[in-house]
């Protein structure tokens, strides 16, 4: 009786499985957060609940633990989780389903024979968001939201070195905004801010999952367009130029006109380092707002 209540009580998920992964104890923790009773899946394989565990690493797992008394985990960092239950975190939580940190081991009867598998659930939904923020500290623009300079080096180093070993299309785009100094003196700093935000949020909504737009220095950023030739570059930065552009600012009341400066340059055979190509497209920028700005320049 009293080890019926621990198991109830205890904060964790306990789900004990037969030989043949029948369903043999679930206790109160597992129903909770399942948001399946107890009555309804004991004496049913796990598998009809949870179809997503039907994989060759889970079934290698329960049949290393049945077979050789073996322990097995499940790393949230890996695997995230077993069961896709909804996230319990009192924080908002990137996470759609609860992160879980899991393992399995036998059970044994007093004959020592492994009788049963047991699997514990452990709830580390918190700490994998806070990991989460931290990364995200550490590659994120504190104002913007978009990758800061340090990511866009590893990330550019990463699409050069691929693309130069496969020989396939890579440019990148470098822009700024237009006398951005003069919305600074003007309007004040905090709608410099709101601009610089706008922008990069107006920017995000056009590029592909696969670009790369991050916040450079200042008022200048720089976008990666990986399988992207010259010429699809070019077309890209117009998008870029026209929606800028076109874009009410609307700060306290009254609305701020800007337009954008942009270089583009694209991978040649004889650009070996990705500082030549960074360098290609900023020579372009500078071209951009030299011969009038509110225009993109391509660097060959």
């Amino acid at each position: 009786m009293i080890i019926t209540q621990i198991f109830d009580l205890i904060n964790i998920g306990i789900v004990i499985l037969k030989r043949d992964l029948k369903v043999y104890k679930w206790n109160h923790w597992m129903e909770l957060h399942s948001e399946i009773d107890a009555d309804k899946i004991i004496g049913s394989s796990i598998l009809d609940f949870f179809p997503n565990l039907n994989t060759p690493k889970f079934l290698r797992s329960c049949k290393s633990v049945l077979t050789f008394g073996n322990f097995c985990f499940f790393s949230q960092r890996l695997h995230h989780y077993l069961f896709p239950c909804k996230s319990a975190s009192y924080f908002d939580s990137k996470f759609e389903y609860m992160q879980q940190s899991c393992a399995m081991g036998p059970l044994r009867d007093r004959n020592n024979n492994i009788k049963y598998l047991y699997i514990y659930v452990h709830d580390v939904t918190e700490v994998a968001d806070y990991e989460q923020k931290l990364l995200e500290m550490n590659m994120k623009d504190g104002l913007t939201e978009i990758y800061n300079r340090r990511f866009l080096e590893v990330r550019l180093k990463e699409e050069f070195e691929r693309h130069k070993r496969y020989s396939r299309s890579f440019s990148i785009i470098m822009f700024d905004i237009d006398f951005f100094k003069k919305i600074n003196d003007v309007h004040g700093h905090q709608c410099g801010d709101f601009v610089l935000k706008s922008i990069s949020s107006s920017i995000s909504s056009i590029i592909r999952e696969t670009d790369c737009l991050s916040r450079y220095g200042g008022e200048e950023f720089c976008c990666l367009l990986p399988e992207t030739s010259l010429d699809s570059a070019l077309e890209v930065a117009e998008r870029f130029r026209t929606a800028i552009l076109e874009q009410e600012n609307n700060f306290s009341g009254f609305s701020v006109k800007v337009t954008i400066s942009l270089g583009v340059a694209e991978l040649r055979e004889e650009i070996d380092s990705p500082d030549i190509l960074l360098k290609k497209a900023d020579e372009a920028l500078y071209e951009a707002k030299r011969t009038g700005r509110n225009r993109v320049v391509a660097m060959s």
